[in-house]
């Protein structure tokens, strides 16, 4: 009896240890394909929930070994595309439609998580001790901590593969187990051949000035883009001004301004109290030459769009509309939150 209980806890131990190195193994087998990988394209599309609303984006990724990487996040809703480019140069988010461009001095993409980045998964994975794979029918789920600097509700994600170990989806969740971030990809080539020659910010700017040139040429009769100057001249003029929904307690707003401009004009709200900031609003313009901001931070991804991020300010656009909000007292957390519960409303709690 005795030697049917030991040999029953030997198959029990040896099925936990075959159990345990396969987990090790397939997560093994992600790690070689991702640094094996020269280069890589990752197309797919990515949903952000952001104030029950849900904004979608098409994303493509390209990667060249040595830092190199350019994705393009084109907004569904209202065809808004930006794009992040780091190179040998520094880091730049490029706004074509603006003819903008902000460069960072920055450790983007190593800096936080990111779930479009396959090496910024895999760090995920090696560096939470307490990494999970769960096998389901189709799918080998991982589930690793993330880190989020900026946003510190977002706890955990997972990372889902099929049976080859081939990435599918990734899902980041809040401290309430609601998913905020869901990226599906519906295309992954590690052998895509690209070279430092994709990853040019010249060939975005040339791109940019072809499309311009186009526009004139099949542009109107002199009459015609005469009037049509002074319409988007007339399209420069905010008529309203847009609030914040989220406003930080025991502030206010105490101050708003309009300032005429040569461009159109400028909202300036100031806000007073326990955290003081300034808001400022306008509508955005594109350069008439490409304009390249430097800028002493960070790129964030907000819901609908990409802002920078300094030490005390952050720029960004939405709808075509440029904010900017600067605070000495503000963390980023708190900016972002502000920057995200703008709406169109004419009601400002907390207001005096």
């Amino acid at each position: 009896m005795k030697k049917v209980v030991i040999l029953a806890i030997s198959f029990m131990l040896l099925i936990t240890g075959c159990g345990k190195k396969s987990e090790e193994d397939l997560i093994s087998k992600f790690e070689k394909s991702v640094e094996n990988a020269k280069s890589y394209i990752l197309k797919g599309n990515m949903e952000i929930l952001s104030n029950e609303e849900t904004y979608t984006y098409s994303i493509e990724a390209n990667y060249l070994q040595d830092d190199y990487y350019k994705v393009t996040l084109v907004n569904q809703t209202n065809n808004h595309e930006q794009i992040i480019l780091k190179n040998t140069d520094g880091v730049y988010v490029v706004t074509r439609a603006l003819n903008k461009s902000f460069k960072f001095q920055s450790e983007w993409p190593s800096n936080s998580s990111q779930s479009y980045i396959l090496s910024s998964l895999l760090n995920d994975i090696k560096n939470d001790e307490n990494a999970s794979l769960e096998e389901q029918e189709k799918n080998y789920v991982i589930k690793t901590t993330v880190n989020y600097p900026n946003n510190s509700s977002l706890t955990y994600q997972k990372i889902y593969f099929d049976k080859d170990m081939n990435l599918e989806q990734v899902e980041v969740y809040d401290n309430k187990d609601i998913v905020n971030i869901k990226v599906v990809i519906s295309s992954l080539d590690l052998k895509a051949g690209l070279s430092e020659d994709d990853f040019r910010l010249e060939d975005l700017i040339d791109m940019n000035a072809k499309k311009e040139e186009n526009k004139t040429n099949e542009s109107t009769p002199n009459n015609e883009t005469e009037n049509e100057s002074c319409d988007t001249k007339s399209s420069n003029i905010l008529d309203d001004i847009i609030y914040p929904l989220y406003i930080p307690s025991e502030t206010y707003l105490s101050n708003s301004e309009e300032i005429n401009t040569d461009e159109g004009n400028r909202m300036i709200l100031t806000f007073a109290g326990d955290k003081n900031f300034v808001l400022i609003e306008e509508v955005a313009n594109v350069a008439s030459e490409f304009e390249i901001i430097p800028v002493y931070g960070d790129p964030i991804m907000l819901s609908d769009t990409i802002a920078a991020k300094s030490a005390n300010s952050m720029y960004w656009t939405s709808d075509n509309i440029s904010y900017y909000l600067t605070s000495n007292e503000l963390s980023t957390e708190e900016m972002i939150t502000i920057a995200e519960s703008l709406g169109n409303t004419k009601v400002v709690s907390g207001s005096k």
